[in-house]
């Protein structure tokens, strides 16, 4: 579980500085510092939450709960590890702590919603993660940060966690990654 969790880690911090890209393309305004951190914990919190849904229906009660913990614990320590990419000067572990309670905290928020297998997070799933950003965006962008959140940066984002997720929890004697129909170059 814990090389699992590293795997989607490193895809989580991907996405994250995806999203970013893309927000910013699209004219929105987001800092490095701050703003910039909060918004990729804030992000990584919600690809916590949507992982934990996808493990709910491939592992087995203690597999997933084992699964969840070491994937919070990376995703932690993730954050931590750029930290000097996110904020100036930070104190040693804050970051990773900061990461820990919002995981926890937002546990309680997304336990809320429902997560369909064929149509992933719900709208107020959704709408609530657009929601947290709401509040890390300037003023400016609050019209439209909902809408990009939950238009295209949470599908994008679950698009490829399901992907991913679906190849590495496959069961045993399955295959874990679709099959080429051709050799490169056929």
């Amino acid at each position: 579980m814990a090389e699992l969790a590293s795997v989607i880690a490193m895809l989580g911090w991907k996405l994250s500085q995806e999203a970013i890209r893309r927000m910013r393309a699209a004219q929105f305004d987001i800092d490095i510092g701050t703003q910039y951190f909060d918004f990729v914990c804030e992000y990584l919190a919600f690809l916590l939450h949507a992982a934990d849904r996808i493990a709910f229906r491939a592992l087995p009660a203690d597999k997933r709960t084992e699964f969840t913990t070491a994937l919070a614990l990376k995703l932690a320590e993730v954050v931590e590890d750029n930290s000097d990419m996110l904020i100036t000067e930070p104190e040693p572990g804050r970051c990773r702590s900061h990461f820990i309670e919002l995981a926890n905290l937002r546990g309680a928020d997304y336990a809320d919603f429902a997560y369909d297998e064929k149509e992933g997070p719900d709208f107020g799933f959704r709408r609530f993660f657009g929601s947290r950003l709401l509040e890390i965006v300037p003023e400016k962008d609050h019209a439209w940060v909902i809408d990009q959140i939950m238009e295209i940066e949470a599908p994008e984002a679950v698009k490829a966690l399901e992907s991913t997720l679906a190849g590495l929890l496959a069961p045993p004697g399955e295959e874990r990654r679709p099959r080429r129909e051709r050799n490169v170059g056929d």
